[in-house]
């Protein structure tokens, strides 16, 4: 059975720690008790794995700067049930701008420029962007410096920041100096050091870290996974990425196969993955046979599942071609041949020493 999709959505939902956990995500609600109590500046820089929640999390501190009822909850997160945290909810909320890549806005519904439907015909059969572009931080910066239409903050979500071209960071740069009025900006990464330093330095700064799997697993459980610690270890404890695995196929029993198939030269649930997907798994199998060879506990995988007699020298040859596989991974490319000459060299690479 498909596992449950858990589907964007503002508001909050009870938290076991006692707090209130964005999207009904546990392991959010002490971080955000916490930037809530100690943000001092206009822009907070949220770091953290991709698949732990930033968007959510990022949303939830929007929410509760704009929420109208202050004080209420004593952990200072948003009431739920103010006019400001209503229009909030639908998404119509005057002084909150969410600028997201054109990639991005419909997996996160979030972000659609104004023309929706009536854009072009030839936009729209163009393929969407995973860039934020100067255009939209122009818009960002012009929301921000206009009067707030309901007395209050606004607010600008920038995710993910490392997504903004250098112009884009260059415009948003000058209003991270000297912001205007009240303006607030939230800005979230999982890749930190692909900003400008000027960024960074301007931006107070709020880490996630990847939940505690008490947290996690319960969570994977509820959506309908099986055995959900295998698919927990594949992502590397961020437990969304775990829910985008089994959702695209890879479940448990499928993830704890492919070491055995790849290094048999077959595709198996691979070959049902888009070209990303399929490097970011082959490379994570290359890191577990080279921990494995040299006497370690492999990460992603089962140990019972990675081989263990693979030559250390082929595999690291073989990280070094996955690499360079990478920079191309977004590339309109023949899939059926690039996965083929994927399982040639990964079978090469896990044959035994």
């Amino acid at each position: 059975m498909a596992p449950a999709r858990s589907q964007p959505q503002a508001g909050t939902g009870p938290d076991t720690d006692g707090g209130t956990a964005p999207d009904g995500l546990p392991w959010l609600g002490r971080p955000l008790a916490q930037a809530l109590a100690t943000q001092r500046g206009h822009a907070l820089l949220v770091q953290g794995p991709p698949g732990v929640g930033q968007f959510s999390f990022c949303l939830q501190l929007a929410q509760a700067w704009l929420c109208e009822a202050p004080g209420r909850l004593a952990d200072h997160t948003a009431c739920g049930t103010c006019a400001s945290c209503h229009l909030f909810a639908v998404r119509a909320h005057p002084d909150l701008l969410v600028l997201l890549p054109e990639a991005l806005q419909a997996a996160l519904g979030w972000g659609a420029d104004e023309e929706g439907e009536a854009r072009s015909e030839a936009r729209s059969k163009a393929k969407p962007s995973a860039e934020i572009k100067v255009d939209a931080v122009r818009k960002a910066v012009s929301f921000a410096q206009q009067t707030s239409a309901r007395g209050g903050a606004k607010v600008v979500v920038l995710h993910p920041a490392e997504q903004m071209n250098a112009i884009a960071a260059n415009t948003l740069l000058k209003t991270l100096e000297e912001p205007p009025g009240a303006a607030r900006f939230i800005l979230s990464t999982g890749a930190v050091d692909a900003l400008l330093p000027t960024i960074r330095s301007r931006c107070q700064q709020v880490r996630l870290p990847l939940p505690p799997a008490e947290d996690a697993l319960p969570w994977l459980q509820a959506r309908g996974l099986q055995s959900p610690q295998v698919l927990l270890a594949a992502a590397g404890g961020q437990p969304l990425t775990a829910l985008e695995l089994a959702e695209a196929g890879l479940t448990a029993d499928r993830w704890a196969q492919l070491p055995r198939q790849v290094a048999q030269g077959q595709a198996g649930a691979l070959a049902q993955q888009p070209l990303p997907r399929v490097i970011d798994v082959l490379s994570k199998l290359c890191h577990d046979a080279a921990v494995k060879a040299v006497g370690g506990q492999p990460r992603y995988f089962p140990a019972d599942a990675v081989p263990a007699d693979a030559d250390p020298a082929r595999l690291t040859a073989w990280a070094a071609a996955l690499r360079r596989t990478q920079r191309h991974a977004d590339h309109p490319l023949a899939l059926p041949l690039q996965l083929e000459a994927l399982l040639i060299q990964a079978r090469q690479a896990l044959a035994g020493a």
